[in-house]
């Protein structure tokens, strides 16, 4: 498969990357909800260890039980709206803008995805989902009213490293599971990992890191420096090799974070570059 420029990819991950915290304990559990993060959280673990299920579906069911027996607007647009309001780190707002005007620079064609253990929809509804060439997130199933009514789809810290795949085969849509499978040859495949960059905070985001890592692309730890256990969190995973690199959550023009994306940029120029040089000649020499 072949573009009009070399495709190279920036993932990333939401709660704690691109934004403070949980998205659900800004956008609804203690307003609507009337409960505190720490027993939403903990009714969570204990819903998932009492049916021996994925904690991702139980925070989805009790998101929606609890909705709903408060009489809370279920709709799509409901969730959107409540994603409108997500907080997000400094700089992450005209980020994407200029990372895309430094790849072109490059001749490069960034596309930027979201791949997130937290809602489809509230991420939809936030002020940079316009950025992102797909939203990989956690969803919920709508009926012919389109309120929510149970999970559609789950994306849990393993099932992550599935959406690596469809980039990597440029097979976009989740629900395509044959074309995901298909053999398609490591060089014939739309976007190397090593032309791909993944940020990530925390344990969910270690199979991504470790996949990514292993395959020549780059891995960035990115940090909250107010809260140590993001900045341990970081460390953990560069000292044990998950990720390449590790930044503050700032993404604010000529910060740490910023630079380092200009440099990965450039370090996926150079590998193109240096792939078309070490090709065979094609057809007999002249």
């Amino acid at each position: 498969m072949s573009f009009e420029r070399p495709r190279v990819v920036f993932a990333y991950d939401f709660d704690g990357t691109l934004a403070p915290g949980n998205m659900q304990e800004h956008a609804f559990i203690p307003d609507e909800l009337g409960m505190s993060h720490e027993d939403f959280w903990a009714e969570t673990r204990a819903l998932a260890q009492a049916q021996r299920g994925d904690p991702i579906l139980a925070y989805m069911h009790l998101m929606l039980e609890k909705a709903q027996a408060a009489g809370k607007d279920l709709s799509r647009d409901g969730w959107r709206r409540r994603g409108a309001a997500l907080p997000l780190f400094p700089g992450v707002a005209d980020w994407f803008e200029r990372q895309n005007a430094r790849a072109a620079a490059l001749e490069l064609d960034l596309r930027h995805f979201i791949i997130s253990s937290g809602n489809r929809e509230l991420i939809e509804g936030s002020p940079i989902a316009g950025h992102f060439e797909r939203i990989y997130a956690s969803a919920f199933l709508f009926d012919t009213q389109d309120d929510a009514i149970g999970p559609a789809l789950a994306v849990n810290y393993t099932s992550k490293t599935q959406y690596l795949f469809r980039i990597n085969k440029w097979t976009l849509e989740e629900w395509d599971d044959e074309a995901i499978n298909k053999v398609v040859m490591k060089g014939e495949r739309a976007v190397p990992f090593d032309r791909m960059a993944f940020f990530g905070d925390g344990m969910t985001d270690i199979p991504c890191m470790r996949l990514v890592t292993d395959q020549g692309g780059a891995a960035v730890a990115v940090y909250n420096p107010a809260i140590e256990r993001s900045r341990a969190a970081a460390r953990r995973l560069l000292d044990d090799g998950r990720a390449r690199h590790s930044g503050v959550a700032d993404y604010s023009e000529g910060s740490e974070l910023d630079r380092l994306a200009e440099a990965l940029l450039v370090e996926m120029a150079a590998r193109v570059g240096a792939h078309g040089l070490a090709l065979w000649p094609q057809g007999p020499a002249a």
